[in-house]
Parts: structure tokens; C-alpha cells; sequence
């Protein structure tokens, strides 16, 4: 499964060099050609999109076909704010989402919850490619239950107030810090990919969940951990067809202190079908593989059709 995620991704980068036909300046002194380029390299860009999707499924008591009534909503904003000049870029992503999901006869639980910050600077190198620097913060921000079963899996009662499940998060309970040096090749606001050999990463989480033992790769007794090693970030997001986009982030980090080879891996996929200006519909994707928090994928998907507001 690593290898085959690797080889994606050296099959976007060895696609994303096609050659761009570069448009001809007319009639204008070298000069003036010289400031028109440098206006294209300075200054602020922003851009942000914010998405709400909704899905129900409703059934009355008639209904002889079987199925369970259920709604579900899910919010998310992605917010870019980017700075460059003629030999510097600052670029900066800020992503939060939140959904909940009821069915009927069941408790409401979470389908999406996470707040991610990362900020890359760069100083120019030669040609795409740059001296660079990362900061990426991640966690949550409500709590996160699991369903506790008896050994023959019927569900376990706790209290009589709150049973079938406990607390395994919260916020900042786990949260996420990296930071680190690297060399950046960035080819446009849509297309980079950034290489950290050199990069420290904390886990942070309350002392209550390692009162017992160990969780999300912290030892039993402390509230936070930490690691040193290679952090890989690529994003590429391109148009499929006429209003169709799709969003790919990709991160991997492996740890040069513990296990090296156990890369985790953290995959986000957003795929935006638009019907017209504010209604789409809109899937969502995440892979992420960390043997610090489970020796399993763990996999989240969301379907809906959405509103989205761009600004």
C-alpha cells in the first residue's frame, strides 16, 4: 500500500511538468517587460470556500422494503492566504470541518471533525524550486466516543446515564505539531510538493488518556511526545472536466527515532462537482495510517450535495 500510494505520487509529479505555452509581450520596452513581470510577484492572494452538505434518507412505518431513517449535515470552510514577491512565497492553508450524522433510534455521532493549519515560506532557489521552511498544526474539536461490546458483541451498558460508549478524544486530545527545513518545488499555487528531512514533530494529549497506558503513540503517564524525522507534503489540485475539480493533499512522515519504516500516512482527497454557482455535489476522502494510534487505515468518506459560497 505505501509503495503504491509513492508511485502516485511520483506519477502526478512526472505529469504535472507539462510545458506551458507562455504568452508574448508586444510593442513594450524591455523595461516596461521587465516591471509587467515583476507585478505578477508581489502581494497578497486570498481565497477561501465554504461548503455545506446534507444528506437524509426518511422511511414511514409502511415501508416493506427495510431501512432506517437518517440526516446528516456536514460544514467545512478552506481558507487560502498566500504572499509572494520576485524571490519569496509565504503560502498558508487553514482547513476546519465539523458534520454529525442521526439515525433513527441510535445516538448522534461524528462523521467529520478536524481543525489544520499549515504555513510554508520560501526563499528562491533556481528555477521552481526553493529554500523552505514548514509549520503544520492539526486536532479536533469536539469529543470522539467509541461503542464498547461485551466479548459476544452485544453492546456493553457503563452507567445508567451514558452507556455503549466512552471518551477516546477531544480537543487538543490528539493534537499535532510539526516544523522543519526543507527544499520546495512549487510550480503554482495549485502544484508543489515540499521535502523536510530535518523535521521534529510533537504529540500532544491530556493526561487522562494515558493514565492507564499509552495512547496516540504517548507513553503511559505523560501528556506529550516527541519525534525527528522526514516529513514529504504534496498538494495538486486540477480541473477533470468543465466544473469538475479535484483537491489532492498528501502527507507522509516517517520517524527517524522509532520504526523508520512505518510511514505514517495522511491522504485527503475533495472532489467538487459544480451544479451552478452555490449548489454542487461534493465527495470527500481521507486515508490515514498511524501504528502510534491503530495498525490499521483509518478511512473517512462523505457524499452530499452541498452549498457552497466562494469568496
Amino acid at each position: 500500500m505505501k509503495k503504491a500510494l509513492l508511485l502516485v505520487l511520483v506519477f502526478v509529479a512526472a505529469n504535472s511538468f507539462a510545458q506551458k505555452t507562455e504568452g508574448e509581450l508586444i510593442n513594450v520596452t524591455a523595461e516596461a517587460a521587465k516591471k509587467a513581470v515583476d507585478t505578477t510577484y508581489s502581494g497578497w492572494k486570498t481565497t477561501g470556500n465554504f461548503v455545506f452538505l446534507f444528506n437524509q434518507s426518511a422511511f414511514n412505518n409502511e415501508w416493506l422494503g427495510g431501512g432506517t431513517s437518517n440526516i446528516a449535515g456536514n460544514a467545512g470552510l478552506n481558507y487560502d492566504f498566500n504572499y509572494k514577491t520576485s524571490d519569496l512565497i509565504w503560502d498558508n492553508k487553514f482547513i476546519a470541518s465539523y458534520g454529525l450524522t442521526k439515525i433513527k433510534g441510535q445516538e448522534t455521532t461524528k462523521s467529520d471533525d478536524r481543525i489544520e493549519f499549515t504555513s510554508l515560506v520560501g526563499k528562491k532557489a533556481k528555477g521552481y524550486w526553493f529554500y523552505s521552511a514548514f509549520l503544520n498544526f492539526k486536532t479536533q474539536m469536539d469529543v470522539g466516543f467509541k461503542k464498547v461490546t461485551n466479548d459476544n458483541g452485544t453492546p456493553a451498558v457503563l452507567t445508567d446515564d451514558f452507556d455503549q460508549r466512552v471518551t477516546i478524544s477531544h480537543f487538543f486530545s490528539p493534537a499535532y505539531l510539526q516544523a522543519g527545513p526543507g527544499l520546495l518545488w512549487k510550480k503554482s499555487d495549485n502544484l508543489k510538493f515540499n521535502f523536510a528531512p530535518a523535521t521534529s514533530r510533537l504529540i500532544f494529549v491530556h493526561k487522562h488518556f494515558t493514565e492507564f497506558g499509552s495512547a496516540f503513540g504517548v507513553e503511559q503517564g505523560k501528556s506529550s511526545r516527541f519525534e525527528f524525522g522526514a516529513a514529504v507534503n504534496g498538494y495538486y489540485k486540477f480541473n477533470i472536466m468543465e466544473n469538475v475539480s479535484m483537491e489532492n493533499i498528501l502527507n507522509l512522515y516517517s520517524n527517524y527515532l522509532d520504526k523508520p519504516q512505518n510511514v505514517d500516512i495522511d491522504y485527503q482527497m475533495n472532489l467538487v462537482m459544480k451544479i451552478n454557482k452555490y449548489i454542487s455535489t461534493n465527495i470527500a476522502f481521507q486515508a490515514i495510517y498511524d501504528d502510534n494510534a491503530i495498525g490499521a487505515f483509518q478511512i473517512r468518506e462523505v457524499f452530499g450535495l452541498g452549498f457552497n459560497y466562494g469568496f
